[in-house]
């Protein structure tokens, strides 16, 4: 037999790892997404089944292609179940190398076997070995438009997966506001500060929102109380400390490498006024509502009170701080 005669599994091996290559350095190509596909759904049953079955007359050239994607199918899996079960878990490059070394291997294997067998089957089909196949000749007129419209919703099937496959459809669009401690921590948080006494946290934003945002934050200064009698929030006093925005572009969630910061800042802040408190920071996306006038530059008597009610009640992106303000 002649290298020839392997050229099917050949090229299997050779593009499992043309993907490697192309996940490696072109992860955004076209390529990458088409062979992709195939690297899944169709490589890992075909090298199976040619390495179980060389022989010519164990199946015939539709059972092969119907069990190399129902084999695939099963495979894939399988080996993702197995993987879950390991240190490195189900992640693209474990799965990548883990299927790699199953086409490689049965690949080799079915050369091996191919080799070996007394009538290899090898694929070379024309259009009258496919007619062959499909019976033409002695079909009926209903079978053969049954055939030929099976064949084109196979066609069509396999084609809008390729597309749903290659353009997803974006994913869930939010936002990442949080707040860290001065080490840069979810914890140490300033909770007891003295009057006029500098206090540093770190406040963070990433846009996953799929276009570009401006941000504004407002950081508020609020003594209330809460009536779990009467389920109501009573706002005493409300005084605006400070108010910015920042413009980011979207930035795409990596759930393969680890999670890096978008935009962050330092924010240092101090309260002149004694007493236990809440720090709000409060985030609007493209607009920020406008504030009426505060009476005495406190805005508990105002509707800007809305603000922190919503915020309590989850409809505004917020963050919150209890401060105790104490003498010096």
């Amino acid at each position: 037999m002649k290298w020839k005669d392997y050229w099917d599994l050949i090229t299997i091996i050779a593009l499992s790892l043309l993907l490697d290559f192309l996940i490696a350095f072109f992860p955004d190509s076209l390529l990458r997404k088409a062979l992709g596909l195939a690297f899944v759904l169709f490589f890992p049953g075909y090298v199976f089944i040619t390495a179980l079955f060389p022989n010519r007359k164990e199946l015939d050239n539709l059972e092969r292609l119907a069990l190399s994607f129902g084999l695939s199918i099963a495979i894939v899996p399988l080996i993702g179940l197995g993987l879950n079960y390991t240190p490195w878990g189900i992640r693209l490059i474990p799965i990548l190398v883990s299927l790699t070394i199953f086409n490689l291997a049965f690949g080799v294997l079915a050369i091996y076997r191919r080799a070996k067998a007394i009538d290899p089957w090898i694929p070379r089909i024309d259009i009258e070995k496919l007619k062959e196949e499909l019976e033409w000749d002695k079909a009926s007129k209903l079978d053969k438009a049954l055939t030929v419209i099976l064949i084109v919703a196979i066609i069509s099937s396999i084609a809008t997966l390729g597309y749903v496959i290659t353009h997803p459809k974006p994913g869930e669009k939010f936002t990442e506001f949080y707040i860290l401690g001065p080490n840069g921590k979810a914890a140490d948080y300033p909770t007891e500060l003295f009057v006029g006494e500098n206090a540093t946290v770190i406040l963070g934003i990433a846009n996953h929102e799929y276009r570009n945002v401006t941000y504004y934050v407002e950081v508020w200064l609020v003594n209330l109380t809460y009536d779990f009698n009467t389920n109501t929030t009573h706002i005493y006093n409300m005084y605006l400390l400070d108010r910015f925005n920042v413009t980011l572009p979207h930035k795409p969630v990596n759930i393969e490498g680890n999670w890096t910061p978008q935009w962050e800042m330092n924010y240092t802040f101090s309260i002149d006024k004694l007493g236990k408190w809440q720090l709000w920071f409060l985030l609007f996306k493209d607009k920020e509502p406008p504030l009426p006038q505060p009476i005495n530059g406190d805005y508990a008597q105002t509707n800007a009170t809305q603000r922190i009610l919503d915020a309590i009640d989850g409809k505004i992106l917020s963050l919150k701080l209890n401060i105790e303000v104490k003498k010096i």
